[in-house]
């Protein structure tokens, strides 16, 4: 059996992200999501897939290549134009073959364990088409599903807001049969009515996940699926070549290859410190941190429970707490993010305009690829900071900096 995987979503509510990745490309416990659903997919044996890249569809096929790094042969599909979930799927249809199954996975969600390995026993078990589901706190903006007392499924709803719910959701993996291209065709490229075809035609089995479960719609989330990833690791995977200089490493901490760490620095696990970084003296990465790799976290820093995409620079005495750094980012020194309010109130983000809870009390500010903070911030919580911004210096003498 083949795979199909989706990764050319984003959308403004991933912003200031969506612009310069698509939600695939976004970082977890060190990796890009969609390396963690192909890993997922091979370990569960299979070799082959196809993934579906949109108009940022150059960052994932210059990071996986052929899929060697992954240990699978991949290949590409491109939608042209954005048309939904469906359009997606239509857009790889002649990289499968009549009378085959397929299983499709959603790169955008991050599962605590293999999510594959759940809807593929169930497949294998009713020999009929299968589709995982899980429960959510908001059942609101997913396709909510009703079952029989045989787990069949035998209704679903496409985002029915704030009335209606049921009590499970689909998770974003399922086994279908070949023939659901012509069903996709038939409605239209809809998704929701195409799976509502199925499930009168030939059934759908659900496959119930009831492990934990991220669907990444909005940055935050990111802080969620990390620290649910973290929370699986167990020991510490240091690589031979690091530089360790009279400074502490306590719990799960993973260090990779030619990673320095200054004297006095204290990293406590569970967390992340990608190739070739660099970790100055004194430094603190406190608990589900994520450092991408050739970072540079200068003297006295703090970093806490946050995730740094990659080739970022923190300087000297900044806070960066609760907070997603995108790539190629430049924090001056003596920045802090703030990371709660005064009176307790959750904490609220502007999306497109939109003010959207939160409902965390602590989180910091998102900022995008290749912005650069000049020294001496204070960054309000919830603060998003657009790609390739640039803020200046917080000189306040003379007012002209002259």
């Amino acid at each position: 059996m083949k795979a199909l995987v989706l990764a050319a979503g984003g959308g403004m509510n991933m912003a200031p992200f969506f612009p310069t990745r698509p939600k695939s490309m976004i970082h977890v416990a060190g990796r890009p999501v969609l390396h963690r659903t192909l890993q997922m997919l091979r370990e569960s044996g299979f070799g082959e897939v196809c993934v579906v890249v949109g108009p940022n569809g150059r960052l994932i096929t210059e990071f996986f290549g052929a899929g060697r790094s992954v240990d699978m042969k991949i290949s590409y599909a491109t939608q042209g134009k954005r048309g939904g979930i469906g359009r997606a799927v239509l857009a790889a249809k002649s990289r499968f073959k009549a009378g085959e199954n397929f299983l499709l996975a959603y790169s955008d969600v991050v599962a605590e364990e293999n999510l594959v390995s759940s809807v593929m026993e169930a497949f294998r078990l009713s020999d009929k088409p299968a589709a995982s589901i899980c429960l959510t706190d908001d059942p609101a903006g997913f396709g909510n599903v009703y079952l029989d007392d045989a787990m069949n499924i035998t209704r679903i709803i496409e985002k029915p807001g704030r009335g209606g719910k049921g009590n499970y959701v689909l998770a974003g993996m399922f086994v279908l049969p070949y023939s659901f291209f012509g069903t996709l065709e038939k409605n239209g490229g809809d998704m929701a009515k195409a799976l509502a075809a199925l499930v009168r035609a030939e059934g759908l089995k659900g496959a119930i996940w009831e492990k934990g479960w991220v669907d990444l719609v909005h940055p935050w989330e990111v802080l969620l699926a990390n620290r649910m990833v973290m929370g699986t690791w167990h020991d510490a995977v240091v690589h031979e070549s690091i530089k360790l200089r009279d400074a502490k490493i306590k719990g799960p901490v993973h260090i990779e290859e030619n990673v320095e760490i200054r004297s006095g620095a204290v990293i406590e696990g569970p967390a992340f410190i990608g190739r070739g970084s660099y970790i100055g003296n004194n430094a603190l990465i406190r608990k589900n941190s994520s450092i991408g790799a050739g970072s540079v976290v200068g003297f006295g820093a703090e970093i806490k429970n946050s995730v740094i995409f990659g080739r970022t620079k923190i300087g000297r005495l900044s806070f960066i707490g609760d907070s997603v750094i995108g790539e190629n980012v430049e924090i001056g020194s003596g920045t802090m993010t703030t990371n709660y309010d005064v009176n307790g109130a959750d904490i609220k983000v502007r999306l497109d305009k939109a003010l959207l809870g939160t409902g965390m009390k602590k989180l910091g500010a998102f900022a995008g690829d290749g912005a650069h903070l000049g020294n001496g911030h204070n960054i309000a919580p919830g603060a998003v900071i657009p790609p390739g911004c640039v803020v200046g210096h917080n000189i306040t003498h003379p007012k002209r900096g002259v």
